[in-house]
């Protein structure tokens, strides 16, 4: 999934010629070609209009000015930070956001948990866990912190901390694998808290934000971009037969279907990966009934059918994560240390994503207390991951900023209310959708 988002964000941004961005009192047009040899000026722009808050319709920082439409903000864009479209397709909408994120929990969830010694059951609940706390996060991010439309998901940059523990304990005794799942996840909750603080001091210290001029701010987006590719073709060619037709899909949709008509153009534009995730499901369904993979091997039977993550049949129906849900945290200095290193990389990761984020939001770039103000709430998250039983921390979600830009909806309420599905929605309500 992360790939499909990537590539087609990359193949949008080559078809922005100019771009607009408004400030608290005025707009910033680039030059065009219009001459007025030297005697003729332009005629002035009509004031706009001021919204009823008195905020920049546009800005997140502002606290006064004027209201700019969301077309002069970015070409192309339908809604920018601060306008929003109609009730029912915001709830869409946030689905599709919530859709995206799943995707990366369960990855991470069906990767880490078994080695740890959990079974189904286990792994269910700490997808509840982390759904509970990126939506938590989210909410705090949108409202609080850095108050640009991103989601605040598991990070990947933890995994490497994480296996490490898990090898710590392998070769010690337990009485079954659930005790070692147990104590497991009690170190990576003492190493999560422990290393929250470093985000949390550089954070609000405001030392991060010194680090963000332009120079560098290029090298943090491009290593975040980059990143996804080693993550997403991997994936893809696990399993072929369903990777490559929603990719195919995706951009088909999405590029130039919604060009046939002008009452679809809207439609598959915001929802065209929805429409494709529910036709490569029911191929893969389809194909599961048939027997296509009764005869493949037990890695490809995992990839490609529709009834191997068992989150349905073992996930509770009502379960609410509450702190200190696997017993008391157990604190290891070795442990610590690697998971201070990935939290800097989460840092960096966020860094860059909110950059991206303000630009497919139609937002102004975040100034430097801003991005410290994120950064260090982000490690207040990291602290309650650790404390509510999750098993990595969390970062600005670059697949979701991927979404803002092929859909064009900059809107921080589809954000939110994607949070609350992270929050109140079972997994095991899910349609049992294999992570991809």
């Amino acid at each position: 999934m992360d790939i499909f988002l990537t590539f087609l964000t990359s193949y949008q941004k080559t078809q922005l010629k100019s771009s607009f961005v408004c400030n608290r009192s005025r707009i910033i047009i680039p030059a065009n070609n219009n001459n007025y040899g030297g005697k003729r000026t332009p005629p002035p722009a009509p004031a706009p209009p001021t919204s009823r808050r008195g905020s920049a319709a546009c800005h997140p920082y502002a606290t006064g000015g004027p209201a700019y439409p969301p077309a002069e903000q970015l070409t192309q864009l339908n809604y920018c930070i601060h306008s929003n479209p109609s009730w029912p397709q915001t709830v869409l909408l946030g689905f599709q956001h919530y859709i995206v994120m799943l995707g990366s929990v369960v990855m991470i969830s069906s990767r880490l948990v078994p080695r740890m010694g959990g079974n189904h059951e286990d792994k269910a609940r700490v997808i509840q866990a982390v759904l509970f706390m990126s939506g938590l996060n989210t909410l705090v991010q949108t409202l609080i912190g850095s108050r640009l439309p991103t989601v605040m998901g598991p990070s990947f940059a933890y995994i490497l901390s994480v296996l490490s523990i898990i090898n710590d304990f392998a070769d010690e005794d337990f009485s079954s694998e659930r005790e070692r799942f147990k104590h497991t996840i009690r170190a990576i909750q003492g190493a999560l808290i422990i290393s929250s603080f470093v985000n949390i001091i550089i954070g609000f210290s405001r030392v991060w934000g010194e680090f963000t001029n332009p120079v560098i701010i290029v090298a943090y987006v491009c290593v975040v971009g980059l990143g996804l590719f080693g993550r997403g073709f991997p994936e893809l060619a696990n399993c072929v037969e369903i990777g490559l037709p929603m990719l195919i899909f995706l951009v088909v949709f999405q590029q130039y279907l919604k060009r046939i008509h002008h009452r679809s153009h809207y439609i598959l534009e915001r929802f065209a990966l929805l429409f494709c995730i529910a036709l490569v499901w029911a191929f893969a369904a389809l194909l599961t009934v048939a027997g296509a993979y009764n005869n493949v091997g037990q890695q490809t039977k995992l990839n490609c059918r529709t009834d191997r993550s068992y989150l349905m049949e073992s996930a509770p129906w009502v379960k609410i994560s509450y702190p200190f849900q696997w017993g008391t945290p157990i604190f290891r200095a070795s442990h610590v240390f690697g998971m201070m290193g990935a939290a800097l990389v989460s840092t960096v990761e966020s860094t860059g994503t909110l950059f991206a984020a303000s630009r497919f939001s139609g937002a102004t770039p975040p100034p430097a207390h801003v991005i410290s103000r994120s950064i260090g709430f982000q490690g207040i998250g990291q602290l309650f991951d650790g404390v509510f039983g999750s098993i990595v921390g969390n970062t600005a979600s670059v697949e979701n900023v991927g979404l803002l830009g092929l859909t064009h909806v900059g809107s921080r309420r589809v954000v939110q209310v994607s949070a609350v599905f992270m929050m109140f929605k079972e997994p095991s309500q899910m349609f049992s959708l294999k992570a991809s």
